[in-house]
């Protein structure tokens, strides 16, 4: 029973506390700065990573064009003109032919 009416007597100082209000004192000095923490471990060392991919196979170059057509050779000179051919001999002398006979008339013909 002893406890209870302390109890009851500590409800009642808060609930009388709250009604009365008083202003506030003046602010208190501030306090100390906090020391430095320790320094943390250090942490594990990762995992290598995996070995990467061979990268893929160029593609064959563009075939090159056609050379230019070369230039004609320059036209060759004439040939020299071919002398003259000997002249030939002259053949031989035919024969005479052979006598008439004259029978009849003769006739004979002036131009005008």
């Amino acid at each position: 029973m002893k406890n209870s009416k302390l109890f009851a007597a500590v409800l009642a100082t808060l609930a009388l506390g709250g009604c009365l209000t008083l202003p506030a004192g003046p602010a208190g000095p501030q306090g100390a700065a906090g020391g430095t923490g320790a320094t943390g471990d250090t942490g594990a060392t990762g995992y290598t990573g995996a070995t990467g991919h061979t990268g893929a196979t160029g593609t064959t170059g563009a075939t090159g064009g056609t050379g230019a057509t070369g230039d004609t050779g320059a036209t060759g000179y004439t040939g020299a003109t071919g002398g003259t051919g000997a002249t030939g001999s002259t053949g031989p002398k035919g024969n005479t032919g052979a006598k008439g006979t004259t029978s009849g008339d003769t006739v004979v013909i002036v131009p005008k």
